[in-house]
């Protein structure tokens, strides 16, 4: 995405004013970040598509470390390079270490208040209810490519995770062969269609 200097540091403070509000008012984990990331760069700001947003948010979810941390680098990096992913993970980083760090300082004081507790209870009820959004909009994206083979993995997946507690960096990895498996018998299928 090519910028001048002026609108390329309006974005990158857009990136990373947008990123920073997200991060501090992100409760629950990765899944509900990547719900209000759909909301605010697919929708409001219209930087990426819908789909784009669901390939960033299974490239997140499947890398390692945070999903929020993963899903800013990558949408940094496709904004404005390495300086984007570098703002972009700043603005994601700073609200929990501020807030942390806050607080460890008032822990006991943060134990013991029944206010703090049953608000922290609620806040679980609405991060479910983000989260099963994202769930069902992913769930949407891979019917809607109308192969059989993703929607036999997707359900495969649940059930060896649901009722049998297989790991999920198994279901991972072997989602990962099975999807370069298919990739490479595609690619062959394709040069013998060719030939």
């Amino acid at each position: 995405m090519k910028t001048n200097g002026k609108s390329k540091g309006k974005m990158l403070w857009q990136l990373f004013a947008s990123t920073f509000i997200l991060s501090a008012s992100t409760f629950g984990g990765g899944f509900v970040i990547v719900s209000l990331m759909k909301e605010k760069f697919v929708e409001k700001l219209k930087w990426i598509d819908e789909e784009e947003m669901l390939d960033i948010t299974a490239i997140a979810q499947s890398s390692p470390g945070p999903i929020p941390i993963n899903a800013s680098i990558i949408l940094g990096y496709r904004m404005h390079g390495l300086v984007g992913a570098l703002v972009a993970v700043l603005g994601t980083t700073l609200p929990p270490v501020i807030i942390i760090s806050i607080i460890a300082v008032f822990y006991d004081w943060f134990r013991e208040n029944k206010y703090i507790s049953v608000a922290l209870q609620v806040m679980r009820a609405g991060v479910a209810a983000v989260i099963f959004d994202v769930v069902w909009k992913l769930t949407e994206n891979v019917v809607a490519t109308k192969r059989i083979l993703y929607m036999a993995v997707m359900i495969i997946a649940f059930i060896a995770t649901f009722f049998l507690g297989v790991s999920a960096m198994i279901i991972i990895f072997a989602c990962i062969i099975i999807g370069v498996a298919d990739f490479l018998l595609n690619i062959k299928g394709r040069k013998e269609t060719k030939g």
